[in-house]
């Protein structure tokens, strides 16, 4: 889409000045308010305040219905689920773009938290619509969009880091909250409890959210200023491979947030059936992970001023590896503890990635190649949580909780010897470890942080890299959140 020609000083002002929009002559407001970063962090921390609420039922119902065959299952729902998500974000970005992000919010989060209820009407419907949903499970994007839309270039890298705080911060409490309530009334009234909070969110958008996209920066028309590059998911990956460095980057990306992606995906419910927490450490776990997540996130600058963006990706990456390893070999809970904690010094990773690109690209190359890593990980949000799935599938790891001996379950739903438990509990995690010791590798040989002295680009140009960024889908939040729901 070519966007029409309007300086970053004139989108500035419009942003700054709205609080209005002219429709036939007369003055009428689009929500409550001035569109601003505090609608955005109401509509992000309900919709995933919800689905945290069912991280403990979620489990329970999992293993109930795919009793012989769970992890392989969770698997293939969060990888349908992440895989449609990346081929559906280009095409709902390029679309926000034209029809304003409100709409888009609207219907983002409708139909992701649309499967809630189905949980205690039909359990093999609601995995079904989670898989479905992930065709609009793409409100991170349309998020960022919308803080691009009513933040000036100086005010975005706080707004987006309030985002993925805000995220953080439901996941620290609603998972507990789930659980507490889940152990006193039942599973029912979690259902319900997230429900509403679901209803909430759809609710607030519809009368409080303004319209944040302003009417000057839209295209005259929708149907021919969206181009097939901008709906095709895989525009960006075509051109990593045009500069060596980019390439080298996206590929230490890839073969570590593979991993990543597909760990997210099922950690809390290895952590109940394989490793026998019980629903309130697991929520515990969530929290504390969550809280030295968001700590990390402060040294976070400190870090890069003293080892520079290179050597700060190598430390998160160290960190990831160290972690996926005690998943993988470890077999009692304080290993479990142990992996947490170093999950949480492994956040810097991502943070670093873009602030490395950031140093490292030239000023009108900065949306393009952020586009790129968002790409990599789109696509490894939806093959991560495949790939672990078949592998414990394949290593025979499901266990039914009603099964008293916690025997490990065959492919014919037969017990079979528990050696590879033994041996390896996690066998998924121990590969990825080995991945990320290539990612490792991979930074290893990436140029030293030089900070390119390319010429400052033109108003009109630095406008042009924003609305890339919007179309392009900005970095994703730490904790991939479009896949947090199981």
């Amino acid at each position: 889409m070519t966007p029409t020609k309007t300086t970053t000083t004139e989108v500035e002002m419009v942003i700054r000045n709205r609080k209005t929009v002219m429709k036939d002559g007369i003055m009428t407001m689009s929500g409550i308010g001035e569109p601003s970063v505090v609608h955005a962090l109401v509509v992000i921390f309900l919709e995933f305040f919800a689905w945290g609420l069912l991280t403990m039922p979620i489990i329970s119902v999992l293993n109930a219905t795919f009793p012989d065959h769970t992890f392989l299952m969770n698997g293939l729902i969060m990888g349908i689920k992440g895989i449609l998500s990346f081929l559906s974000a280009p095409l709902i970005g390029a679309l926000s773009d034209v029809w304003g992000r409100k709409f888009f919010l609207l219907v983002t989060v409708f139909f992701t938290c649309a499967p809630i209820p189905l949980m205690t009407i039909n359990t093999w419907w609601f995995f079904a619509m989670i898989s479905i949903s992930g065709v609009f499970a793409v409100t991170f994007s349309i998020v960022f969009a919308y803080v691009a839309d009513v933040t000036t270039e100086a005010e975005r890298s706080r707004a987006y880091g309030l985002v993925s705080a805000t995220f953080a911060a439901s996941m620290v409490i609603s998972p507990a909250l789930g659980a507490y309530l889940m152990s006193i009334y039942g599973e029912a009234l979690v259902v319900v409890a997230a429900t509403a909070v679901a209803v909430l969110d759809v609710f607030f958008i519809m009368v409080a959210v303004p319209e944040s996209l302003p009417e000057k920066v839209r295209p005259s028309g929708w149907g021919p200023a969206i181009s097939w590059e901008q709906a095709d998911p895989f525009a960006a990956l075509r051109k990593v491979g045009a500069e060596r460095t980019v390439l080298m980057l996206c590929v230490a990306v890839f073969l570590s947030y593979l991993p990543e992606a597909g760990q997210y995906s099922c950690i809390f419910v290895y952590l109940k059936l394989v490793m026998g927490f019980g629903v309130v450490q697991v929520a515990i776990f969530i929290a504390i992970v969550g809280v030295l997540s968001i700590a990390v996130q402060v040294v976070l600058g400190f870090l890069m001023k003293s080892l520079g963006a290179k050597h700060t990706i190598m430390v998160g990456l160290l960190f990831e590896m160290l972690q996926l390893m005690w998943y993988g070999f470890g077999s009692r809970t304080w290993m479990m503890w142990a992996a947490g904690v170093l999950a949480a010094l492994g956040s810097l990773t991502y943070p670093a990635i873009s602030a490395y690109v950031s140093v490292n690209s030239r000023a009108d190359r900065q949306g393009v190649v952020q586009g790129m890593v968002t790409g990599v990980r789109g696509l490894c949000n939806g093959l991560g949580p495949a790939m672990f799935g078949v592998i414990f599938y394949l290593f025979h790891v499901d266990l039914n909780e009603d099964h008293e001996d916690h025997a490990v379950q065959g492919v014919e739903g037969r017990p079979v010897e528990d050696k590879y438990v033994r041996i390896v509990p996690g066998p998924p995690f121990v590969l990825g470890a080995l991945l990320v010791i290539c990612a490792l590798l991979v930074a290893a040989f990436l140029p030293e942080d030089n900070v390119v002295n390319a010429r400052r680009p033109s108003p009109d140009l630095r406008f042009e890299i924003e609305h890339g960024r919007r179309v392009a889908g900005p970095l994703s939040p730490l904790m991939a959140p479009e896949s947090a729901a199981l």
